[in-house]
């Protein structure tokens, strides 16, 4: 039952923090190490990644009619949109293909820590601060997801490369790379969402290849229902974060981020002289 009300929680925390731009991973190593779920470490390393599929799915759900290029309410024109949305998608998913691929693993060891994901934290909050500050009152150069040139998407890819270290947040590195490019708030973030269907798809098959699919009727269960709590709560979170930016920019995050890693870096110098 204890174990239950963890995976609920990093469920949670995983919804919230998947599209908020304030790091989804390291939350959830960050709470992990907190709860301590009595399950392998093998198993807790997948089941952070593979919960993802809960929140893909709440883009895949909200999005759908946006998405899909069969769409009988569209017409040849936007059907045609809809193919190259998806081909600038793949566009700016290859850098973190690639060096996904070769490097996972290391990434994984070298920055899967509290002190890296707070260091990362605070880089990416004050990046946030700096861009909104300068970007105030400039009206966004782009507005249109079919206003992205190969050029910006690739320049969107690295720094979605960027966030494979813990810490740095998916969807904060890849919106403020498109801020930094003249990208609109909104449109940073909705491509942000669909940048992040193949990529979040790709990163759970292959930490399910690599955990070998071997599960306990136990584990299966707790990891379907880490992925419906982050399923639901991400459907709240989205719809959270687009009526937010509406009205806001993205500083509070940047606040955040600053505070939050701060903190860390406070309780782990405490924890090693106490210790």
């Amino acid at each position: 039952m204890l174990d239950f009300i963890k995976i609920v929680v990093l469920g949670i925390v995983e919804g919230i923090t998947e599209w908020l731009p304030v790091s989804s991973t390291g939350h959830l190593i960050l709470v992990g190490d907190l709860l301590k779920p009595g399950l392998s470490d093998a198993f807790m390393e997948m089941f952070n990644v593979v919960i993802q599929l809960g929140a893909i799915m709440a883009v895949v759900v909200l999005y759908f009619h946006k998405l899909n290029p069969f769409s009988p309410r569209k017409n040849q024109r936007q059907k045609m949109l809809t193919w190259q949305m998806w081909i600038k998608v793949v566009i700016a998913s290859v850098p973190a293909a690639v060096i996904g691929l070769i490097f996972d693993d290391y990434l994984d060891a070298l920055f899967y820590k509290p002190i890296p994901v707070a260091v990362m934290l605070i880089v990416y909050g004050i990046l946030f601060i700096i861009i909104e500050n300068k970007n105030k009152g400039v009206r966004p150069e782009v507005t249109k997801i079919s206003q992205l040139s190969v050029k910006m998407l690739l320049w969107i890819g690295v720094f979605q490369m960027l966030a494979m270290i813990p810490g740095t947040s998916r969807s904060g590195a890849t919106i403020v790379g498109a801020l930094m490019i003249g990208v609109a708030r909104e449109t940073a973030a909705e491509f942000t969402f669909f940048l992040a269907i193949p990529v979040m798809f790709g990163a759970s098959f292959l930490k399910l290849v690599k955990f070998g699919f071997h599960f306990t009727g136990q584990e299966f269960g707790l990891l379907m229902l880490g992925c419906a709590v982050s399923f639901v709560v991400s459907v709240v979170a989205i719809k959270f974060l687009m009526g937010y930016i509406k009205k806001h920019d993205f500083k509070v995050f940047g606040y955040y981020r600053i505070v939050l890693g701060a903190a860390i870096i406070i309780s782990a110098i405490v924890k090693m002289i106490m210790g």
